[in-house]
């Protein structure tokens, strides 16, 4: 008898256990011949580049973004995100032949028209994502059958309709995303409490115009919950603070109204973030918000809100940012508001300031905004104490007093300082060392004077100065030519003097889009080649702002506000609310600028206004200025002008508003219908224009007369004026009684502050074409 050898011994066994294996192992499927037909039918419905890879030579089950089932082959799971197919679903697709799919993936694919009913035959689906392309049609109708679904993605189309009743019955459904779409969901209120599987619903931006469900307390695995920009109405929905598992709960931009209600908050809640802007609730900020201690935002901003801010919410030990702005609330800013990353407050009424508490220490604050406020008082110390602001907004209160040295502490990575309309006085200090990330600074309207810190040149980001309506007495701060990113430079009504042009300083602003200096000292004549350099009002080609308003910046709107300014735009003073990319303006007047206008202003093609006027500008208007084709204000008035106004004027198609009152111009006026449709009011003392009488009338056309005959009407002129001056003598003499009791009695200052608020009427625009 033969003993076998030990290495036979161990082949035996290797086999064996091979074959073992190869018995217990299911048995291998390729590709069935049914679905390689289906798909590539499939790939046929689509330009040629797309799923080039898929062909016959290789197996399906192997192509990119198709799943087999091991056992049968069977495409069980088909992703094609991201894959440019650029047509339409066909009705007979080979896409519908594929019935055990279980994942259809098509996101961003740039699929189009409507959706075909024969997705419902997909019946095994349990993840359907069409989400980000060009699709339309009553979806949910043609997939009221896949009640299998776990997964319905649908956002960002031009899907539309109503929610079938038998979406009750899909209980597995676990994420629900059909955000920015058409849909109007009348079922909704039904159909929601039955999605018991719910852990995500995101509805938003639809025109669903609805209530909500009165208990939705049933939604036992419900985290995210996000209906924002919608027509919603109805009442607080209290339920949905009993569900432990919900973290981000979103109503913004609906109509709910009524209190704010958090009910029963459950003890192990998880809930970190509330919107509820933009709605129109009403009453306190209930005292139970403070139970929620896992809350990290809360945003009520843009309701009705009233009373003050609890002080409970010291307990929300995680809060980190705390949005009420556009409110009816008043009363003090607690203290404990210090320690937060970002609080904006804005057009409330709140008076005072809490002391900041010890635990608020933390000088976290990156965003400040209390504008449109009651506060008052000198500029709060604790400020200073605040080494990361990114914006700070103090305008529109009744602040008084300096700004005081140390607030050059929390510039390091400030982007955004609005002081506006307040009373702050004495110098602007030198604060801006360290700014160096400064992008817009707007100290407007106050009672500051002095000089121009020369600590803005350490500012190299910085896009917009706006130190209008104070008292500052500075020569032209030509330095700043040198801040490459300089976009929006105001300084009107304030007391700079002197020249804008020096020899040996460089003609720079090559970014500059907007300058006032109207209502100064300036004086001297301007170089013909002042504006050649001024590049940005030449094209807006190559700038690197898009089409975005001016300081979006990579922060995003939170800080555009910030850009707001006032001027006076077509004989109206307005304040723009954004400065829009596109605007482009030059405003001179009020000034004693003398000399030749720079023929150099023809070439500042962007140009949309130009006030030149009240200055002493001598020669003729420039034929330059009919190269501005964008142009849509020109003020010229009250000046020295001679010569005609150049024909070529009338061809400036977008030119609405214009005056050339109060010069010394004559011959025709321009036929052109930008002209002729003026109020006779624009071309005033200009006795040798001609042509006028299509526009004044033959009553009101200048008079023919040598300028000698009006010598002659002087008297009777004078008896006139006398006359006019004695029926207001006693009248005058009244006023001038009461104002000097005011300055006698010390009351001066109450009457010079009183005098400036109320001048200040606005018109209030968001932007220009």
């Amino acid at each position: 008898m033969m003993i076998p050898s030990p290495s036979g011994i161990v082949f035996f066994l290797l086999c064996s256990l091979v074959l073992h294996t190869l018995a217990a192992s299911p048995k291998l499927h390729y590709c069935r011949l049914d679905q390689r037909d289906a798909l590539l039918e499939f790939k046929h419905e689509f330009p040629a580049p797309s799923l080039s890879s898929w062909n016959q030579s290789s197996d399906c089950c192997l192509w990119s973004g198709v799943t087999c089932d091991a056992r049968s082959g069977e495409v069980i799971s088909l992703d094609l995100g991201n894959v440019l197919l650029n047509n339409p679903l066909k009705p007979n697709s080979g896409l519908f032949k594929l019935q055990q799919l279980k994942n259809l993936t098509l996101s961003d694919c740039h699929l189009y028209g409507e959706i075909t009913s024969s997705l419902g035959n997909l019946s095994r689906l349990t993840h359907l994502d069409l989400s980000s392309n060009q699709l339309s049609g009553e979806v949910l109708a043609s997939i009221s059958n896949l009640n299998q679904l776990r997964d319905l993605l649908l956002s960002d189309n031009s899907f539309s309709g109503n929610i079938p009743t038998s979406f009750a019955n899909f209980t597995k459904l676990s994420t629900l995303d059909i955000s920015n779409n058409l849909f109007t969901l009348e079922n909704f209120p039904f159909v929601l409490p039955n999605l018991t599987s719910l852990s995500f619903l995101n509805i938003a931006s639809n025109h669903v115009k609805s209530t909500l469900p009165s208990d939705m307390s049933r939604l036992h695995n419900l985290e995210y919950f996000l209906v924002r920009e919608n027509s919603f109405s109805g009442t607080f929905p209290t339920s949905l603070f009993t569900i432990p598992s919900l973290q981000y709960f979103d109503l913004e931009g609906n109509q709910f109204r009524g209190p704010i209600k958090f009910g029963n908050i459950s003890s192990s809640s998880r809930l970190s973030d509330i919107y509820l802007a933009n709605n129109k609730f009403d009453g306190p900020i209930p005292e139970s918000v403070s139970e929620i201690q896992s809350l990290i935002l809360l945003d009520i901003s843009h309701n009705n809100l009233v009373g003050t801010i609890p002080t409970s919410i010291s307990k929300l030990v995680n809060l980190q940012h705390l949005m009420l702005s556009n409110n009816k609330l008043q009363g003090q800013v607690p203290g404990c508001l210090c320690g937060l990353i970002t609080v904006r407050l804005s057009h409330n009424s709140f008076n005072s300031f809490g002391k900041p508490s010890s635990s608020s220490g933390r000088e976290a604050l990156f965003e400040l905004d209390l504008g449109s406020n009651s506060l008052g008082g000198p500029f709060p110390q604790w400020i200073c104490n605040q080494r990361f602001f990114k914006f700070l907004d103090l305008s529109n209160n009744l602040f008084n007093g300096s700004i005081p040295p140390c607030f050059k502490n929390s510039t390091y990575w400030l982007k955004g300082l609005v002081l506006r309309n307040n009373s702050f006085s004495g110098i602007l200090p030198d604060v801006f060392v360290n700014a160096s990330m400064l992008g817009s600074v707007d100290v407007s309207f106050n009672l500051l004077e002095g000089k121009l810190p020369k600590s803005l040149m350490n500012c190299t980001y910085i896009e917009l100065v706006n130190v209008g309506s104070n008292r500052i007495n500075d020569t032209f701060p030509s330095w700043l030519a040198s801040l490459p990113s300089l976009r929006v430079l105001i300084l009107r009504s304030n007391a700079f003097h002197g020249s804008l042009y020096h020899d040996h300083v460089s003609l720079g602003f090559q970014h500059l889009r907007f300058i006032d200096i109207s209502q100064n000292g300036f004086s001297g004549t301007l170089s013909p080649l002042y504006f050649s350099n001024w590049r940005e009002m030449v094209t807006s080609e190559g700038s690197d702002l898009g089409t975005e308003d001016l300081y979006m910046g990579e922060d995003g709107p939170e800080f555009s506000h910030s850009n707001s300014m006032t001027m006076i735009y077509k004989g109206v003073e307005t304040e723009f609310l954004k400065i829009p990319y596109s605007f482009r303006a030059i405003d001179f007047s009020g000034n004693r600028f003398n000399g030749n206008i720079p023929e150099s202003i023809g070439l500042l093609m962007e140009l949309r206004l130009l006030n030149l006027s009240g200055n002493a500008f001598t020669g003729n208007i420039p034929q330059a200025l009919a190269n501005l084709t964008n142009l849509e204000t020109l003020d010229v008035s009250r000046n020295q002008l001679s010569g005609h106004i150049p024909r070529d004027l009338g061809s400036l198609s977008f030119l609405s508003t214009m005056n050339f009152s109060h010069n010394l111009l004559e011959g025709p006026v321009p036929q052109g219908t930008q002209f002729q449709s003026q109020n006779c009011s624009i071309f005033m003392d200009n006795l040798k224009l001609s042509g006028l009488e299509k526009i004044c009338g033959k009553a009101h056309a200048p008079n023919s007369t040598p300028r000698e005959s009006k010598e002659l009407s002087e008297p009777k002129e004078q008896v006139i004026n006398w006359i006019a001056a004695a029926i207001a003598y006693g009248p005058g003499v009244f006023c001038g009684l009461v104002v000097g009791h005011i300055f006698a009695s010390h009351k001066h200052e109450w009457f010079m502050e009183k005098f400036r608020r109320n001048k200040r009427r606005s018109v209030v625009i968001k932007s220009a074409r």
